[in-house]
């Protein structure tokens, strides 16, 4: 069994994390990961107060373990927030703040609520920062994830952020699909990591199925860091690109992102009815270029007990027979 400082933090099994991915909502994923054994978590910065509370509630409804609930700091949504803290989840999860925007106060606000916190961040002075202001776990996101992302891939940020932070524990993210992610994330210094993608192709993710078959075509080479979704969507994120599959959306306003944002309205309607008909070429996927190593949609359960194992098979077996 691996046990990091991380899971005694959390108080969970193994040190595997679910993305709170927020446009890709479903309390039976963030379940599954939980009962598992890891840390499910849910995106609930476009959700109103009740349907946080009806969500947590599901949650609960389904495993008595620790979850996450997370907040991307720049999107305001103070009724949301409160919603949360009144669920009590085990961990409050925050990502991208705008850079006049404190920490401390969102922070100060989960704990005392009961709820440890955890900050994602793709830059190593903004962990720096996060771990300034009292975040328990900071999470390093190199730029291989899928959705809103930095400039640093994770092989290099990831040691950066662990000698900045110590002695708070960091989870990897970033290019994590199996157990050697989990094993060479540990070899970098960090406790853990927190995966997307990978959980994306799942029984119980929410995606289409026709998308859920677009992550396992992907031979991790046909993603693009772009700003399209987000012109598309009308909101800018502080700092980030995203990234996304490449397909006929994106290569039509490539370059011409100006002009798309004449026909905003339109695109993101077009966007929406191209999703409920499970269109991949007519809306944008955002994936990381993990979806390479991606070619089974099992539960989300087994994925994390699949990514534990794979990892101690490495740790203990192969590894030591390195070294004479």
């Amino acid at each position: 069994m691996i046990r990091t400082s991380v899971c005694d933090l959390l108080d969970i099994e193994c040190p595997v994390a679910l993305g709170g991915m927020g446009s890709v909502n479903a309390p039976e994923m963030v379940a599954a990961v939980s009962e598992a054994g890891g840390l499910g978590a849910l995106g609930c910065s476009l959700l109103g107060p009740e349907e946080i509370g009806r969500a947590a509630g599901k949650i609960r409804s389904l495993t008595d373990k620790p979850f996450a609930l997370n907040f991307l700091i720049f999107i305001p949504n103070e009724e949301g927030f409160a919603a949360a803290l009144e669920a009590r989840p085990a961990a409050m999860a925050f990502a991208w703040p705008r850079p006049e925007q404190e920490l401390k106060p969102f922070f100060d606000r989960a704990h005392e609520a009961g709820c440890k916190v955890t900050f994602m961040t793709g830059e190593v002075a903004e962990a720096r920062r996060g771990a300034e202001a009292g975040a328990d776990v900071i999470i390093a996101q190199g730029v291989e994830a899928g959705g809103h992302v930095s400039w640093m891939a994770a092989m290099a940020l990831v040691p950066m952020v662990v000698d900045a932070v110590a002695p708070v524990p960091v989870l990897a993210a970033g290019g994590v699909a199996d157990g050697r992610g989990l094993a060479a994330a540990l070899a970098l210094g960090a406790d853990g990591v927190l995966i997307g993608t990978r959980f994306l192709a799942s029984e119980e993710s929410p995606l289409h199925p026709n998308f859920k078959q677009a992550i396992l075509d992907s031979d991790g080479h046909d993603t693009v860091l772009t700003e399209i979704p987000d012109v598309a969507s009308g909101r800018v994120w502080p700092g980030a690109m995203a990234r996304a599959r490449r397909n006929r959306f994106v290569e039509r306003w490539a370059g011409r992102e100006w002009a798309l944002r004449q026909h905003q309205a339109k695109a993101w309607a077009d966007i929406q009815a191209a999703r409920a008909v499970g269109d991949t070429e007519e809306a944008y996927l955002l994936i990381g270029q993990d979806a390479g190593l991606i070619d089974d949609l099992p539960p989300a359960g087994e994925i994390v007990r699949r990514i534990t194992a794979e990892a101690e098979e490495i740790l203990s077996r192969k590894l030591p027979g390195l070294v004479t």
